[in-house]
């Protein structure tokens, strides 16, 4: 009787054990990262991988990244430049938001170019104008193309963070030029 009990309890031991392996393994499959290997594939470097991604961008992308790059560093030179040149106080004003949105808008923009390996634009010279006049034309028509880009970009990029960008800065752009035909219109 005695050998009996211990063999029905070995007996079950044995398949408690082989229930816990059992389920170990389960629960290892349906989490694989818990213990991760290294791929081939994949050197764990956080460059490559960024590296690999910045592959995934398209060209017009791209296009769109250095174009807005671009159109914004020019936004905010110039408008340092209406800020303190500008003889009317309401150029002057728009200079300074020039200023302030486009260079927070230039940020979010490079981080994106820094993420996706696209590489940002020299700043080049603002661009020289006679009077307020002249400037507000400028930031006109400077505003009107920057909105259709942007809403191109916002509608048809292929990058989500990009379209993202693209769509939320439409939003400041069309206000921009919304004030930039305001004051214009002021202006003789």
């Amino acid at each position: 009787m005695k050998y009996r009990f211990s063999t029905n309890i070995r007996f079950v031991l044995g398949l408690i054990a082989i229930g816990c392996i059992g389920l170990t393994g389960t629960s290892l499959a349906q989490n694989p990262k818990m213990f991760p290997t290294a791929t081939p594939s994949s050197s764990g470097s956080p460059e490559t991988s960024s590296k690999a991604k910045g592959g995934t961008l398209s060209s017009a992308d791209k296009a769109f990244i250095k174009d807005a790059a671009k159109g914004g560093m020019m936004e905010v030179a110039m408008g340092r430049v209406a800020e303190k040149n500008a003889t009317n106080s309401e150029v002057k004003n728009f200079g300074a938001r020039m200023v302030k949105d486009h260079s927070k808008a230039n940020e979010d923009l490079k981080a994106i170019a820094k993420e996706e390996n696209v590489e940002w634009p020299a700043e080049k010279e603002p661009g020289k104008w006679k009077s307020d006049k002249d400037y507000m034309d400028a930031m006109v028509k400077d505003h009107e193309k920057d909105l259709a880009a942007f809403e191109k970009e916002a509608k048809n990029g292929s990058d989500p963070k990009v379209k993202s960008f693209a769509d939320k800065t439409a939003k400041t752009v069309r206000e921009h030029l919304e004030m930039a035909k305001e004051i214009d219109a002021k202006l003789k």
